[in-house]
């Protein structure tokens, strides 16, 4: 069986249950289950802990993390909580660390995904696409010279109709869950080296969507 840690904020936390169950047969899959890792920063705080609290393998296989959409997070119309440059400092630290306890693993980052703008209206916080897009593209960039997989689940969540998401943020239903899964079991797959074609948990659109545009 191989082994994967899943780290990441809340859309992590979406599409976990869907990522265990379509590599069932072939991974073993450890996560901070009820810890939503949050800010960049707090991944980088925290990694080390997770992985100690929960027992996990030192011989992982895959790391699959992202963080960005609390760094991207606007409160009472003030600026997005990091700035890219620290943004970037702090990928390119969890790149590091995650390497550092988990010496053996490749590893995806994934990019944060879209949100539906016009949602945020009257909540009080935000969130803006082209804010999250600057960030994407500042952890690519603190990441270029490592041999980091991109997953590319922002252009991918743009891709996705509007019924696929709960709410601005999420992609929390049956549907999105199902997207959003997808697409993540079948960058774990790609980088494990198995078929996808093998797994048939894997939504035959979703893995259109993602051979279209990741070129797998």
């Amino acid at each position: 069986m191989k082994k994967i840690v899943l780290l990441g904020d809340s859309i992590r936390l979406g599409y976990e249950a869907y990522v265990r169950n379509a590599l069932a047969d072939v991974a073993e899959i450890y996560s901070p289950t009820n810890d939503n890792c949050r800010f960049a920063e707090y991944t980088l705080r925290y990694a080390h802990e997770w992985k100690a609290n929960g027992k996990w393998p030192s011989d992982i296989d895959v790391v699959h993390w992202n963080a960005g959409l609390w760094d991207a997070l606007r409160l009472f119309n003030d600026e997005p909580m990091t700035p890219p440059d620290i943004y970037a400092y702090y990928i390119s630290r969890i790149d590091k660390r995650l390497r550092l306890i988990f010496p053996k693993a490749k590893m995806i980052f994934a990019t944060s995904t879209s949100v539906d703008e016009p949602w945020f209206r009257g909540q009080g916080y935000e969130r803006r696409n082209s804010e999250i897009a600057a960030l994407n593209e500042a952890a690519i960039r603190a990441l270029a010279d490592t041999d980091t997989i991109i997953n590319d689940l922002y252009t991918l969540t743009l891709s996705l109709p509007a019924s696929a998401r709960s709410d601005g943020t999420h992609f929390n239903n049956d549907e999105g869950c199902r997207y959003m899964g997808s697409f993540v079991t079948y960058a774990l797959a790609k980088a494990m080296d198995i078929d996808p074609s093998t797994l048939p948990t894997v939504d035959v659109k979703a893995k259109s969507i993602a051979a279209d545009i990741l070129g797998y």
